[in-house]
């Protein structure tokens, strides 16, 4: 569905999976400060919104996702993770629970068949699945005093989760855009979220990724919960250590003009692929920046090649990650973590 705001003028529309809604609006540079200042909103109205209503819907959701969602109080952000039975990662939802129905917003197209996947899963309990992407839409900008857990949005505006660089994404009806602010592309919020090392689902992630290659241990998954599909492999995991492959931020060579593109090979010197890019970005401090899958064993101070771009890594998740090691993830603490 594209975003009405693609009509503005100096609107360039962005690349998949974003395409429906504007990369920038003429002055990307501008446009990242003044969201990170609170003068700007996203538009982000081509992510899924899915619905879930019904008396046993937080029990019912809690054994078929990676977090712990049966006692998630009224209105408290959380992040979850739908596994396959391998333990890779199948969908990635910001989840939110507002005493009469639990939200989630997903990738873009990613609505459909999470609904197809938990319609399957009903049997006879008493819940309701609905992907209400055409009644509801994503925005992220400023934050405000209401945004807490303890608050919830009873200035409709909508349920909310905290994001990247203070700022607050919400599910609102579609087309109402936030008023007196301007909009700023999907460019300066994705500058901001790779610069805090978010891995987006899809972008940063492939078919094979388990929770503990992109950190997601640290956000989307409870450690201490019952069953669900995929939760063997989390446990593998944590308890001996060592994924496969583990996500690292990259500082890209400035003097190129040119960012890598997403799918490119991340190389050692001498031409040996290690890895792929996910998400590249040019921060208005940072300067070009860049997410990446890489091998578990890659020394953590080798150089490296992302799509021919000279790249120097700053560990995100530990090669050791596991039982025994940290994940430096510069983010909010996981809820019911």
């Amino acid at each position: 569905m594209e975003s009405p705001l693609l009509q503005s003028p100096g609107a360039v529309a962005a690349d998949a999976p974003d395409q429906e809604v504007a990369a920038h609006y003429g002055d990307p540079t501008r446009e990242q400060r003044a969201l990170e200042q609170g003068t700007a909103f996203v538009d982000r109205s081509n992510r899924g919104v899915v619905r879930v209503s019904g008396p046993d819907r937080l029990t019912w959701l809690h054994s078929l996702l990676s977090q712990h969602l049966d006692a998630l109080k009224p209105f408290e952000p959380t992040e979850a993770l739908l596994l396959g039975p391998k333990g890779h990662v199948e969908h990635h939802l910001f989840v939110i629970d507002d005493g009469e129905a639990t939200w989630a917003h997903v990738e873009p197209g990613e609505a459909p068949s999470l609904v197809e996947f938990l319609d399957r899963m009903r049997f006879m309990l008493r819940v309701e699945v609905a992907d209400v992407s055409a009644e509801y839409m994503v925005v992220t900008g400023p934050s405000g005093p209401e945004d807490g857990p303890e608050d919830g949005p009873e200035d409709g505006a909508g349920p909310a989760w905290p994001d990247a660089a203070g700022t607050t994404t919400r599910i609102v009806p579609r087309g109402e855009f936030p008023e007196g602010l301007k909009p700023a592309g999907i460019w300066a919020y994705e500058a901001l979220r790779i610069a805090e090392h978010r891995p987006r689902f899809g972008l940063d992630t492939d078919e094979r990724t388990i929770p503990h290659e992109a950190g997601y241990i640290e956000t989307a998954v409870h450690l201490n919960k019952g069953c669900y599909r995929g939760q063997e492999t989390v446990a593998r995991v944590h308890n001996l250590g060592r994924p496969p492959r583990r996500l690292v931020f990259l500082h890209l060579d400035g003097s190129v003009d040119r960012l890598p593109a997403h799918g490119d090979p991340v190389e050692v010197p001498g031409g040996r692929a290690i890895g792929f890019v996910g998400s590249a970005a040019r921060h208005h401090e940072l300067g070009p920046i860049a997410l990446a899958m890489v091998k578990r064993n890659v020394p953590v101070d080798a150089e490296l090649l992302a799509g021919g771009v000279a790249a120097a890594q700053e560990v995100i998740v530990s090669p050791d990650t596991g039982a025994n090691a940290q994940i430096a993830l510069r983010r909010r603490p996981a809820k019911h973590g």
